[in-house]
């Protein structure tokens, strides 16, 4: 009998939103998800990401549209690096300044050499990415207050620009992660399997229990 694929669901803690993921991780990973959330502007945002059997990504890409606009970005490692192709339509920019937020810019990079160290990615706001560091260095397993710190590709989101960011995951012992990027720190529960039940101040896990 064929291995059903396994199914996510994140409540969003810090707001209205929610993430479900539906993926199969007996070869690396293979994931589609969905996020929808209202800030800084109500929006939905759909991924779809690949992870080889070393737990290295290899590609994502990533659609998300409001009120009045469409955007996309692709990543695919290529080589030593990333290459990142993006589309847009519409104003996001005039929906956040109605917000009262900020321009977001443009979706992707201008310069994607600066990616070349990431061997992993994060899209802002989603819960799954975090599994992919924490399944590629063994996190779930580590000594308590072993940190790694890892070069990673990070999405933002809703504009879908692609920066290098700086991360630091810090083991505080069995099924228990904190994360760390530049200012931001949050502690992260983890199930067997290295996937987040509860990220402190961002999601908590709804299916399964």
């Amino acid at each position: 009998m064929p291995t059903m694929p396994k199914s996510f669901f994140w409540s969003r803690t810090d707001t209205a939103g929610s993430e479900h993921a539906i993926l199969d991780d007996r070869q690396g990973l293979t994931a589609q998800g969905v996020m929808l959330a209202v800030d800084p502007v109500p929006y939905t945002c759909r991924y779809r990401l690949t992870v080889g059997a070393d737990w290295s990504a290899t590609r994502l890409e990533v659609e998300a549209d409001g009120g009045g606009w469409a955007r996309s970005v692709r990543l695919e490692r290529d080589g030593d690096g990333w290459r990142v192709r993006t589309g847009e339509e519409g104003d996001l920019d005039a929906a956040l300044s109605a917000a009262g937020h900020p321009p977001a810019g443009l979706p992707g990079t201008d310069e994607p050499g600066r990616l070349a160290p990431a061997l992993d990615l994060d899209l802002g706001g989603s819960v799954l990415f975090n599994t992919l560091p924490v399944r590629r260095l063994g996190l779930s397993r580590a000594p308590a207050e072993q940190a790694r710190r890892i070069a990673v590709a990070w999405v933002l989101v809703p504009s879908l620009a692609v920066v290098p960011a700086e991360q630091v995951y810090t083991s505080l012992g069995p099924a228990r992660i904190r994360f760390a990027s530049d200012s931001f720190t949050a502690d992260l529960d983890l199930d067997p399997n290295g996937f987040v039940v509860r990220y402190q101040g961002l999601a908590e896990r709804v299916f399964p229990g």
